[in-house]
């Protein structure tokens, strides 16, 4: 994210939660690349879930789901903002692993070559790997949900949103230090929460 963003996100803010339509649309763009990737790796490595979705599909389901929560929601301010946007996005996904993975779901009850969504393996370092599953995936998103306030703020900026972590430090008002604390706490609670061994 370029120098002068958050000022730049902020106005954006003043601008839709003031009626600007334009300005609200911009702020979509904002979260459109991040969301982008992260729909692109969850599809890339599950051919399970490429038989029914295209990234495009995935992608844009989320940002509508962004844009209906934009028209109930004004964030005040440039770290509510990426808060919505990231929540957004876990509930996207989650919805998406339901949809497909749940009692009825298609490919819960439909082979595929070459990979199973819910084959046996090691758990991994969850923030310096990607989940090998689209059912880690779901665990990861939803223990994310339940971290607390600070930790999940951290995460949803660093991951969800891919900011630095002194984009992060200036987002959050807090310092470098702070932000680096926090996200190792969260990473050591997400492996062990999520099955990682010491």
């Amino acid at each position: 994210m370029p120098k002068g963003s958050d000022t730049e996100i902020q106005e954006l803010l003043n601008l839709a939660n003031a009626g600007d339509q334009e300005a609200r649309g911009r702020l979509l763009d904002h979260a459109c690349g991040r969301l982008l990737k992260l729909s692109r790796a969850m599809l890339a490595r599950y051919p399970a879930v490429r038989r029914w979705e295209a990234t495009d599909d995935v992608h844009m389901n989320a940002m509508m789901r962004l844009h209906r929560a934009l028209e109930t929601v004004q964030p005040k301010s440039v770290r509510h903002f990426f808060n919505l946007a990231a929540t957004q996005i876990r509930r996207e996904l989650l919805d998406f692993k339901k949809h497909y993975y749940g009692p009825l779901g298609l490919g819960r009850n439909h082979g595929t070559d070459h990979q199973s969504p819910d084959r046996p393996g090691g758990r991994f370092d969850r923030m310096a790997h990607e989940p090998e599953d689209i059912t880690e995936w779901t665990e990861f998103h939803e223990v994310v949900d339940g971290l607390s306030e600070e930790f999940r703020e951290v995460v949803n900026l660093l991951f969800y949103q891919g900011l630095s972590q002194q984009e992060a430090a200036d987002v959050l008002g807090i310092s470098l230090a702070t932000v680096k604390r926090r996200w190792q706490a969260a990473r050591v609670f997400l492996h062990d929460k999520l099955g990682g061994t010491s």
